[in-house]
């Protein structure tokens, strides 16, 4: 195997012995830390049942992430989620991720906070329960749109998740997924340049924070937290 993979399971696999493991973020957690581990990979017929189900193609570098380094486990905040071929009893997809991706939707979703009825206008209360009821609805279209045409890959914790878009001219690239606080979507933030981040730059610099943190023993690491499965 060559190409932007060579080698990265081994990396990753062999953080599982590096000293101070425990110190990268999301990797020393009961019930949901990924301890460094990978799932096996995918094979051709699998990923491309996946792909059938989402209705779209996975943009290049997911898909040889799936085929060469594993199809879900350690990565950034608590690893990458899952990708499992279908089975007989898996759902049918609901459409979302083939639709087209509008990053511009978050800019309305934006206004459209901005602009929530206040009952200080004069209305009487039907009229103001209708308007309110007309806002929210339009609300939670907003929030269900602005994800459109993307794959929810990771979990970062407090209800922020990780984004691949995988659908239109930005198919492939990474964003945050903030509706937690109220808004959209936004593009993760490249180091020392512009530009928007790919699946590639995104796990990669991961890893290699990963092995600096964990390989380290120069510097006093942080206190390991404790959990209650590890009393006795």
């Amino acid at each position: 195997m060559g190409g932007t993979w060579a080698g990265v399971r081994e990396r990753v696999l062999a953080l599982r012995k590096a000293p101070r493991w425990w110190a990268v973020f999301g990797a020393d957690f009961p019930d949901h830390g990924h301890n460094f581990e990978l799932l096996p990979v995918l094979t051709e017929e699998q990923l491309g049942a996946v792909e059938r189900r989402l209705g779209t193609e996975l943009p290049e570098e997911y898909r040889t992430f799936l085929l060469e380094v594993g199809a879900g486990g350690a990565g950034p905040y608590y690893g990458l989620f899952p990708m499992k071929p279908p089975g007989p009893d898996t759902p049918p997809a609901t459409g979302h991720c083939a639709l087209p991706f509008r990053p511009e939707l978050s800019a309305e979703l934006d206004e459209h906070m901005c602009a929530e009825p206040r009952g200080t206008d004069g209305q009487d209360d039907d009229t103001f329960a209708a308007t309110y009821a007309a806002w929210d609805a339009r609300h939670d279209e907003l929030l269900d749109a602005v994800t459109e045409g993307t794959l929810c890959i990771s979990d970062q914790g407090c209800a922020y998740y990780s984004l691949l878009v995988v659908t239109g001219p930005l198919s492939g690239t990474m964003w945050d997924d903030i509706r937690a606080l109220g808004e959209g979507v936004a593009p993760v933030e490249p180091r020392g340049r512009t530009g928007h981040v790919s699946f590639a730059e995104w796990y990669l610099d991961w890893l290699d924070h990963a092995e600096r943190r964990a390989w380290d023993e120069t510097t006093e690491p942080p206190p390991r937290l404790k959990f209650a499965s590890d009393r006795t």
